[in-house]
């Protein structure tokens, strides 16, 4: 049985300490992951070389979670996006549902309830 390749996830927070305290959690699992904290630059680099998963926080400066996540999808379908937020609302989660997010995890949230949705995300994926 082969191991299966590491996942690559993209991680985009304006703030910082989020992208680096997601990286650390994340990479445990295996896994390469990229942090950005501007929309803009996390976009480019997406459209360089496409990401498995993309985790945004839904309220950023210039381009927040949801363009991000339409951006996304548009370019690569099988990319699946998982949005964050410090203000989660009904509204909000189903606007981010149906544009097409797998999920959605309000802040603050423990690295172990972020890793599941990646373990079933990933599973889609490998499917």
């Amino acid at each position: 049985m082969t191991t299966p390749r590491p996942l690559k996830i993209m991680v985009i927070d304006d703030e910082g300490i989020v992208g680096k305290r997601l990286k650390s959690a994340l990479e445990k699992a295996g896994d390469v992951v990229e942090t950005f904290e501007e929309g803009e630059a996390a976009l480019a680099r997406f459209a360089e070389d496409p990401f498995d998963i993309v985790v945004t926080d839904i309220r950023m400066e210039k381009i927040d979670g949801i363009e991000i996540l339409e951006k996304i999808r548009a370019v690569s379908t099988p990319t699946k996006v998982i949005i964050i937020t410090g203000y989660a609302t009904i509204e909000i989660a189903r606007d981010a549902i149906s544009k097409g997010a797998y999920d959605f995890i309000a802040k603050p949230f423990k690295p172990d309830d972020l890793r599941a949705i990646i373990r079933r995300a990933s599973k889609e994926l490998r499917s």
